[in-house]
């Protein structure tokens, strides 16, 4: 089968903006607990898309980890994604539910969070975890496996010796949003879509229907 005549057909639901929270944070909790109920596969995976002062795009897939007044994330700050945040604080998520015939996509201005809340969060992982985080210089060219395992056998015998705790080179970032896009399947491919854009100066979310 070629590529171009795979076609998906989506009619499991529809969107109606004056069924939808005002409040897209909210709208977004809705959702992802919907997924969360629907046990979709990695229900908070997001592709997150971020820029370098050269304006170079690269995405990965990383996973969400809170929603409060923005969406919170954990990684290295001197991996690829961790430099090009502190280049340019700008990036975009986007989540897709297939089960669910639903994508979410949210752009917005990131900064890291508080020490004092990556400290919580790394101290929650699971202990392979926490070791990993001092095991992985992220992002960097490595000879080859070989020297990951040795980093490993070193990590584990210091923190034998050792309180584990945060690298001050891992923690999170919260993306504050200023759009959220919901998009809905449906046949036809005259899907639902429903922007929420946020008025800086009001500081109120605007909610507008776009043409699929």
């Amino acid at each position: 089968m070629k590529l171009a005549d795979i076609r998906q057909e989506y009619s499991s639901k529809t969107l109606d903006i004056k069924g939808m929270d005002p409040n897209p944070l909210e709208q977004f909790k809705l959702w992802l607990s919907n997924a969360l109920a629907a046990q979709v596969n990695e229900p908070t995976a997001m592709h997150l898309c971020t820029v370098d002062k050269a304006m170079k795009p690269a995405g990965r897939i990383v996973l969400l980890k809170g929603v409060d007044e923005g969406f919170v994330f954990f990684t290295n700050y001197t991996s690829q994604k961790g430099r090009q945040l502190s280049e340019n604080p700008f990036a975009s998520l986007t989540f897709f539910w297939p089960e669910l015939e639903r994508q979410v996509r949210i752009s917005g201005q990131v900064s890291k969070i508080p020490a004092e809340e990556s400290d919580e969060y790394f101290l929650s992982r699971p202990k392979e975890s926490q070791i990993g985080a001092w095991v992985s210089p992220q992002s960097q060219v490595i000879p080859d496996r070989e020297f990951l395992e040795k980093n490993l056998a070193l990590t584990v015998e210091r923190f034998e010796r050792e309180t584990l705790k945060r690298p001050e080179s891992w923690g999170g970032f919260r993306l504050m949003a200023i759009e959220i896009e919901f998009w809905q399947g449906r046949p036809a491919r005259l899907h639902d879509r429903i922007l929420y854009t946020l008025s800086t100066s009001e500081n109120q979310w605007k909610m507008e229907r776009l043409a699929p």
